[in-house]
């Protein structure tokens, strides 16, 4: 035997021709020595090939990626022209009605943008507009996940982090929309300057602080840009990047379907359909905010002029999103305490620093309490329909149904005056309706999901209606009803089937005698007492064979009937079932 080795690679497959070892491209020979030494190439393989599944629910949380995608773009474009600066100048811009009015450069450079750069209306509009996209998908988009259940383990972190986005998107709009200084941001500034003066004891120094000295001051729109550019927008990329990735690391949670359980994922790889998909839908949101920053003006500073101290705009209001805090503070009583020798502003400090405080603290533990309510510690990978959860439902739903109220009141005035009414009643109103309407929301939806799940067992159990009326040998009517869609069904039952599933309700020892249980213990037993309380549990086994037999035998006895018309006569013995006599006396 030869000791020579043959070189596979520059032999030729067939006779006629002998293989050309040709030499790698530039890029390819950059790409194999970053590979050697950065194992890129089985670490993207593996993570490109990934599946994701697909319904149109799972896009909301897309509408807020890409619309901060469109915001980073635009917001670069505006930042070349804007002037972050309160020093005063004598306006020269091609705006004839406030040309010679004495503003900050700020304003000056956000009207030169609005009417001087070419496109810059169009942009410092989308701007406005995809972050308006993006603070309210994030909002729809937590509540999609909270109502499917998206957020139980191993997902808790990852709706921290979802919360901690809204509460930063939130802040971010607030210090974007300050920027230019006109009087309606200016109102704005002067009531966050309001806010912190109202924390008692420390406020007035956080707002020395925070505006370099007494109210208005020098600083505070190049502090504010600095925040807006650089401090809030490094958090939300960190939180979206970290958010992204333990979204790769769990999975995407799926709904309940065949050959869909809590080990596998179905749908499309990430490349190519994914990644096709998701550049469009990219380019869908881009649109849409081109078309309304195009279309729809918004914020249009020129018309409410420099900002100046003395004035305040008529039916001043913040952007939506702010308007639920201003609701609060609008419908407070002005309660007002006297402690040595300091004021404490009640009516300002607990609905614009405590409430927001105290519900976005609830909002960000609600996994964690419905995990201790429940005593359920399994993964969860597979959504839930929300009427199978109707305690959890009915929580969001009343805690929208607040948010809804606090907004409202923002606006009162402008609802007094649209609507002829009093601002004192409406007052009035909202003051006892943020308390009751909640109430009634929640006992109302639970009740509701309940009878949806009671439906859906009436749906397993005896099928779904038809409209075909059917008339029995008695002569008494009913509507005639087939089996559910086998998918149907399947993901009808995919849920728990009743509350002791999750956990036991009373902890034994060895010797099977129940453990003390402590305070906690027996509070934690009686709400998940109340959190199960009158929900139906899915059929069992049993009883969906026993249904599935009954309906077996009524289809065999309207087999025959079928494409024939009935007149009540075709089981008494007179008739057979295509009208003929059965007997000579008929």
């Amino acid at each position: 035997m030869s000791s020579n080795t043959v070189d596979t690679s520059k032999v030729a497959t067939s006779n006629s021709t002998a293989a050309v070892a040709t030499k790698p491209s530039r890029i390819g020979a950059a790409a194999t020595w970053a590979d050697e030494r950065l194992g890129l190439a089985a670490m993207g393989k593996k993570n490109l090939r990934k599946v994701f599944p697909d319904h149109w629910s799972f896009m909301l949380g897309e509408i807020a990626l890409w619309s901060f995608v469109v915001l980073l773009l635009s917001g670069v474009f505006l930042t070349l022209w804007f002037t972050p600066s309160m020093s005063e100048i004598t306006y020269q811009g091609s705006y004839d009605q406030l040309r010679g009015i004495m503003m900050s450069e700020a304003m000056a450079s956000t009207l030169n943008i609005s009417f001087d750069v070419r496109g810059g209306l169009l942009l410092r509009q989308m701007h406005h507009w995809s972050a308006m996209l993006f603070i309210a998908s994030m909002m729809i988009h937590l509540m999609r996940v909270f109502f499917t259940g998206a957020h139980r383990k191993p997902r808790e972190l990852n709706w921290v982090i979802g919360c901690l986005l809204l509460i930063l998107g939130t802040l971010e709009g607030f210090t974007g929309y300050s920027l230019p200084d006109d009087l309606l941001s200016g109102t704005g500034v002067r009531a966050a300057d309001g806010f912190i003066k109202s924390i008692p004891i420390v406020g007035t120094y956080v707002s020395f602080f925070l505006f370099g000295g007494e109210f208005p001051g020098e600083a505070i729109i190049p502090r504010l840009f600095t925040i807006h550019v650089l401090l809030i927008p490094g958090l939300l990329l960190a939180l979206i990047a970290a958010h992204m990735l333990l979204l790769v690391y769990h999975k995407h949670t799926q709904w309940p379907g065949p050959g869909r359980t809590e080990e596998n994922v179905v749908g499309y790889p990430m490349l190519p359909v994914y990644a096709a998909k998701a550049g469009g839908f990219f380019f869908i949101v881009f649109g849409v905010t081109a078309l309304m920053g195009g279309l729809l003006t918004i914020n249009p500073v020129w018309k409410y002029g420099p900002y100046d101290p003395t004035k305040v705009t008529a039916g001043s209001q913040p952007d939506w999103y702010m308007g639920w805090p201003d609701g609060a503070l609008r419908i407070m009583p002005g309660w007002e305490s006297h402690f040595w020798g300091s004021t404490w502003s009640w009516n300002v400090f607990l609905p614009i620093i405590v409430l927001p405080g105290l519900l976005f603290t609830v909002l960000l533990l609600l996994p964690f309490i419905e995990s201790w309510v429940t005593g359920d510690k399994r993964e969860h990978h597979l959504l839930q329909r929300p009427r199978n959860a109707p305690t959890r439902t009915a929580t969001m739903a009343a805690l929208i149904s607040l948010y809804g109220l606090f907004w409202a009141a923002g606006g009162n005035d402008i609802i007094a005056i649209e609507l002829g009414l009093s601002i004192n009643q409406i007052t009035y109103f909202m003051r006892a309706a943020v308390f009751i309407v909640p109430v009634i929301v929640f006992l109302v939806t639970r009740r509701w999901c309940i009878a949806l799940q009671r439906h859906d067992n009436e749906m397993l159990l005896h099928g779904y209606e038809t409209g075909v009326i059917m008339r029995s040998p008695e002569g008494g009517y009913s509507e005639k009803h087939l089996p559910v869609d086998g998918a149907k069904a399947y993901a009808m039952t995919v849920r728990d089937r009743s509350a002791a599933e999750l956990s036991p309700a009373v902890t034994q020892d060895v010797n099977g005698v129940p453990a003390p249980r402590g305070k906690l213990a027996g509070l934690r037993e009686r709400v998940r007492t109340l959190y199960y309380a009158d929900d139906a549990d899915k059929p069992t086994l049993a009883e969906l064979e026993e249904a599935h037999h009954h309906a077996e035998h009524e289809h065999e006895l309207q087999a025959a009937l079928d494409g024939h018309s009935a007149d009540g006569h075709q089981f008494d013995g007179h008739h057979s079932v295509e009208g003929e006599p059965l007997r000579g006396d008929h």
